[in-house]
C-alpha cells in the first residue's frame, strides 16, 4: 500500500521526528512512590484463581466499560460472560451461535451490556447480556480473525484471513465500506479521537489512515519482525505495540514517536492491556508469565507466574 511517508521505529535510534526512538528505552533512574507503592500491593494480593470457562482453549477476553463482566472467546464456538463481585468472577452466561472458533471479542465502548464477537465462520455476532441472545448476526466474506469497536460506538471493524477489514454500522448491521490490504494484518485499532485507524502488519510496519475516509496518512517502522497486536491508553496519551522481536514498545499519540521500550519478554508478544488509568502496562507471550510495568517509567511492578501445564 503506497504512503506519502515511511518512518522508522527501532531502528532508528538517535533520531528525530514522527516515527523516531529519540528515546528509545529510556527509564527514569530510580522508583518513584507510585511503583514502590504498587510494588507493595502486588506483593500483598499475589494468589491467582482459576475460573472454568470453555471446553477448549481461550482466544480472547475482555473487560467491559464498566469493569463490571469478563468476556471470553474460545476455539469452542462460544463466548463466556464472567459477573465481577468482590473478590471472585461469578459465571453469568454462554452464548452460543457461532458455527466456528471465536477467535476475537469487544465491548460496545460506552455500553457495558453489548459486546461483538468475530468468527472463523464469516459471521460476526452482537450480543445483549441483558437478554443473554445474539441480537444481531453479520455474514462477511472471509474467516474472521480480529474485530473493534469504534470509540463513538457507531462502526464495528472486522478483519479476516485474507487481509480484508470490513467496517460495518452498529445500527443497521450493514457494511459503510471495505479495504483489501496488500500486507499480512494483524490487529486493528481506532485512535481514541475516532479520527484515525491503525493497523499493525506482517512486516513489523504500523499503518495509519484517516477516518472515515480511509486515506493513508503514515506507514512506521516499528519493529524488525512483524508488528502483532496494539493498544491505546485510555488517556489517550500513549499507544503501545507488541511484535515477534518479543519487545513492547510505548508510542506518543500525537508525535507519533516510540518513547519507550519494555524487553522483559522472551518469545513474540501476542495481546497488550493498560489499567483503567493508563499508568500500567501488562504484557503476555508464549512466556509463562505476564509482564506488568509503570508506563511513564518502564519500571517493572509485578511479574505474574502462570501455570506452565495448563
Amino acid at each position: 500500500m503506497a504512503v506519502p511517508a515511511a518512518t522508522m521505529g527501532p531502528s532508528a535510534l538517535g533520531q528525530s521526528g514522527p516515527g523516531s526512538m529519540a528515546h528509545w528505552c529510556s527509564v527514569s533512574s530510580g522508583p518513584t512512590r507510585y511503583v514502590l507503592g504498587m510494588q507493595e500491593l502486588f506483593r500483598g494480593h499475589s494468589k491467582t484463581r482459576e475460573f472454568p470457562a470453555h471446553s477448549a482453549k481461550v482466544h480472547s477476553v475482555a473487560w467491559s466499560c464498566d469493569g463490571r463482566r469478563l468476556a471470553s472467546g474460545s476455539f469452542d464456538k462460544t463466548a463466556s460472560v464472567f459477573l465481577l463481585e468482590k473478590d471472585r468472577l461469578v459465571k453469568e452466561n454462554n452464548y452460543r451461535g457461532h458455527g466456528d472458533s471465536v477467535d476475537q471479542l469487544c465491548w460496545h465502548p460506552s455500553n457495558p451490556d453489548l459486546f461483538v464477537t468475530a468468527s472463523g465462520d464469516k459471521t460476526i455476532r452482537i450480543w445483549d447480556v441483558r437478554t443473554t441472545k445474539c441480537i444481531a448476526t453479520v455474514n462477511t466474506k472471509g474467516e474472521n480473525i480480529n474485530i473493534c469497536w469504534s470509540p463513538d460506538g457507531q462502526t464495528i471493524a472486522v478483519g479476516n484471513k485474507d487481509d480484508v477489514v470490513t467496517f460495518i454500522d452498529a445500527k443497521t448491521h450493514r457494511s459503510k465500506a471495505e479495504e483489501q490490504f496488500k500486507f499480512e494484518v494483524n490487529e486493528i485499532s481506532w485512535n481514541n479521537d475516532n479520527n484515525m485507524f491503525f493497523l499493525t502488519n506482517g512486516n513489523g510496519c504500523i499503518n495509519i489512515l484517516s477516518y472515515p475516509e480511509l486515506k493513508p496518512v503514515q506507514s512506521i517502522n516499528a519493529h524488525p519482525s512483524n508488528c502483532i497486536c496494539i493498544k491505546f491508553d485510555p488517556m489517550g496519551k500513549y499507544f503501545a505495540t507488541g511484535s515477534a522481536d518479543a519487545l513492547v514498545s510505548l508510542w506518543d499519540v500525537d508525535e507519533l514517536v516510540c518513547v519507550r521500550c519494555f524487553s522483559r519478554l522472551d518469545w513474540p508478544v501476542r495481546t497488550l492491556s493498560f489499567s483503567h488509568d493508563g499508568k500500567m502496562l501488562a504484557s503476555a507471550s508464549e512466556d509463562h508469565f505476564i509482564d506488568i510495568a509503570e508506563v511513564e517509567t518502564g519500571k517493572h511492578l509485578r511479574v505474574e507466574q502462570l501455570d506452565q501445564e495448563k
